[in-house]
């Protein structure tokens, strides 16, 4: 049954989004998606009843375009980031001065349900660029909307990741693959699916409004763990040779050089190799999807249903 409400979601045509829409579009909400480019969004229309997504232009770092985008709803989620900076699509433009930007002109819309999609690890602190302005998005929000609510997941795993999809991608034509600062950084990894029901939980508990909650699956597991999963899920044996951080800062700084050529995809920064020196997992004692009332799954009950497609063979290879 629809109901009379609209969700202003920004960044909901990105991977986390997309999850979040078909959790907002279930709950029978009416979800107005603000995104850049609104043409390569189309796909999420049929998530929905006729009508019930609808597609508007909207820019963080326009104003005018973020005013239009909240005009009549009830809520904003907003789930804009980036893992690079490209252009004038910065760490302080996206997810500092952008969030500010989107929690203001929901302020003045009279909005106080807001939720704040941030990363573990946001801290004002950090040595990490994507770090410091995840924290200055979410002090930015608070300030504004003292009700709203952050959710800060750990890597985000699910069909479209660019986790294991990318490391799967690497073992095709590679031998081997680096476990930058010997592979022993541990993260617990946390289902696409999961965050979107934590964005739907998160709007409607009262008992959610202004707390921060960590976002993580089941277990964690050191990055050398995961690349050995994923090896062994797509059936290829691979070297795992470990990367001094010395040496990683240096492919770091090579792939930004790529990255700021057209049409080439950063592959590694130095920013995201800072990153990789500290633990993402959640924090003891912080609320997490348990709270949310959400039990999460887990990698190995989820991953394998969409990696098989980089076996030989493909969902027909043999099972070992």
């Amino acid at each position: 049954m629809l109901r009379d409400e609209m969700i202003t979601v920004f960044g909901g045509s990105g991977f986390i989004g997309r999850y979040a829409v078909r959790a907002l579009v279930r709950a029978g909400y009416r979800v107005r998606v603000a995104t850049r480019l609104p043409h390569t969004a189309i796909d999420l229309k049929p998530m929905g009843s006729v009508g019930q997504i609808q597609l508007v232009q909207a820019n963080v770092r326009n104003k005018a375009s973020i005013e239009r985008a909240v005009e009549g709803a009830s809520a904003v989620i907003n789930l804009t980031g980036i893992l690079a900076q490209s252009g004038r699509q910065t760490f302080r433009s996206v997810q500092a001065q952008g969030a500010r930007n989107i929690a203001e002109a929901a302020k003045v819309a009279g909005i106080t349900r807001f939720v704040q999609i941030s990363a573990i690890g946001a801290d004002a602190d950090s040595k990490s660029a994507y770090a410091q302005t995840k924290a200055a998005g979410e002090k930015a929000v608070m300030d504004a909307i003292p009700t709203a609510t952050i959710l800060r997941p750990s890597i985000v795993f699910g069909a479209e990741d660019s986790f294991f999809n990318r490391f799967a991608q690497m073992a095709l034509y590679t031998p081997a693959l680096p476990l930058i600062g010997g592979g022993k950084t541990r993260f617990q990894p946390v289902w696409a699916g999961d965050v979107g029901a934590a964005v739907l939980a998160a709007l409607e508990s009262p008992a959610a409004q202004g707390r921060i909650y960590e976002l993580g699956g089941p277990a964690s597991y050191s990055f050398k763990q995961l690349m050995e999963y994923m090896l062994a899920t797509i059936q290829r044996p691979r070297f795992l040779v470990p990367l001094p951080w010395l040496a990683a800062y240096g492919i770091g700084f090579a792939g930004e050089i790529a990255g700021a050529l057209p049409f080439v995809p950063t592959v590694l920064t130095r920013d995201q190799v800072t990153l990789l020196k500290t633990d993402n997992v959640v924090a003891d004692g912080v609320p997490g999807l348990s709270d949310l009332g959400i039990s999460p799954a887990s990698v190995e009950s989820v991953v394998p249903g969409y990696l098989y497609r980089f076996r030989r063979g493909g969902q027909f290879a043999a099972a070992q």
